[in-house]
């Protein structure tokens, strides 16, 4: 069975994650000349976070059993969310986290993301099996229009679903743009090709030919 176009989205998305995140697992990510390595994937990793719960959730919860698979994604994201926070903050030399191992709290980092690639890829399925190709393919583009403008930054205690987790990312976002800007701290300002543009993504996700040079 061929995956929609929000299933192979999901999947690029993960292994955009999972890569940002493999130069941040080593020790010397710490080190001021690295710490662009660790606040990229934490930015990619937060924005896709927020993105999801405003755009994928709605769907979720019209699933069956949608308010305990909904359930279950937010404390997945809450946690994961703390554990971002941790890892900033250890970095940037945070006494609250400086106790904190590094192996250690990457090990719990990557169970966090692998349940959050299975949930995601599972829910990504059903809402697939229910919605029409178009609303699919427009589904994908909302949820990928949402990443770009989502918070830049973990916030675990905030509102996750709803309107009111959607003011709260907002918010957030404005919020982060000002911190960053101030910190001086290294965020993406375009890390997925948008696929309304004529772009390897847009062509992946469509089936349609790549143009050659």
């Amino acid at each position: 069975m061929t995956a929609s176009t929000l299933e192979m989205a999901l999947s690029y998305e993960h292994a955009n994650i999972r890569e940002l995140a493999e130069p941040a697992h080593h020790p010397d990510a710490a080190h001021p000349e690295h710490r662009h390595q660790t606040d990229w994937f934490y930015a990619i990793a937060a924005q896709h976070l927020a993105a999801a719960e405003d755009v994928l959730l709605p769907h979720v919860q019209r699933l069956p059993d949608g308010a305990q698979l909904v359930t279950r994604y937010v404390g997945n994201a809450k946690e994961l969310e703390r554990s971002l926070r941790f890892l900033k903050g250890r970095q940037y030399g945070d006494s609250r986290f400086l106790h904190l191992h590094h192996g250690d709290l990457w090990q719990h980092i990557d169970r966090l993301l692998d349940e959050h690639e299975q949930l995601e890829a599972t829910y990504g399925r059903q809402i697939s099996d229910q919605l029409d190709d178009s609303d699919v393919n427009t589904l994908t583009e909302d949820l990928l229009e949402a990443e770009e403008v989502a918070p830049t930054r973990a916030h675990p205690s905030s509102p996750h679903t709803g309107m009111a987790g959607r003011i709260a990312h907002r918010m957030w976002r404005m919020a982060d743009n000002a911190w960053d800007s101030a910190e001086g701290r290294v965020v993406p300002i375009k890390y997925h090709a948008h696929p309304k543009r004529d772009s390897a993504l847009s062509h992946y996700l469509y089936g349609t030919a790549m143009p050659h040079d």
